[in-house]
């Protein structure tokens, strides 16, 4: 998990002490062991897409979410990319199975934080949705699942809010707690971040590009800058 790693300077990194983890196959118990290392613990979970990736046994329910989205009619076009589909987050039957998913997974397994993974797909980054979603619709959306998940006593980590290209990050910035971006630095869109900068946690993980020619500009910015391996095998090399 990342604890044997190096800085860029190749000296030993300090261990993590915020791990963004799945929610489904993780339990209770293994929230509960980081927190007795003074750790904190990100749910993440996907609230704009849904896979077939677990079964009810897996994620401790009767019916598999999958399911429930199938089933409510609620699953549009294919994500490009990945074996998934898109939910139609102007249903309350899709608002309503996701928030059953986050009190579930995430906060009756004590974790501390929510990572809501497709929840800017009104913006087509990943591929057409089908539904027609503005980003009003959106907003709708994530403004209900964070007074959800705030209710609970989750907070809210955005996930690539710079990626839709307009002033997305800017409007959800009062409501999230945090931002979890991907390969800002690749991709040019961290400046479309400056409403957290400075006032609330940034983390960015790139993939592709090398520790130094990106944590120099990170630390600069304040953002808490990484290096995964696409595999995400726990590898990790952070600016600092």
């Amino acid at each position: 998990m990342g604890t044997s790693s190096l800085l860029p300077e190749k000296q030993p990194a300090p261990a993590p002490t915020v791990y963004d983890i799945d929610g489904i196959i993780n339990s209770g118990a293994t929230v509960a062991a980081l927190h007795r290392l003074g750790d904190r613990a990100i749910c993440y979970v996907e609230v704009g897409s849904a896979g077939n990736y677990y079964s009810p046994k897996e994620e401790g329910i009767s019916k598999a979410y999958y399911a429930q989205f199938k089933s409510a009619g609620v699953m549009g076009k294919k994500v490009s990319g990945y074996p998934e589909s898109f939910l139609n987050i102007k249903s309350p039957k899709t608002l309503g199975i996701v928030e059953s998913m986050i009190n579930t997974q995430c906060a009756a397994k004590g974790f501390d934080a929510v990572e809501t993974d497709l929840d800017e797909t009104y913006a087509g980054a990943e591929g057409s949705t089908g539904f027609g979603l503005t980003q009003q619709d959106e907003l709708d959306y994530m403004a209900a699942l964070s007074t959800y998940m705030h209710g609970l006593g989750l907070a809210w980590i955005a996930k690539n809010p710079d990626d839709t290209g307009d002033n997305y990050a800017a409007l959800i910035a009062p409501e999230a707690d945090a931002v979890l971006t991907e390969e800002c630095n690749e991709y040019s869109t961290c400046s479309a971040l400056s409403a957290f900068i400075g006032v609330k946690a940034v983390f960015n993980a790139e993939y592709s590009l090398r520790p130094k020619s990106f944590c120099a500009a990170d630390i600069n910015r304040q953002i808490n800058g990484i290096q995964f391996s696409k595999s995400l095998d726990g590898t990790r090399h952070p600016c600092q």
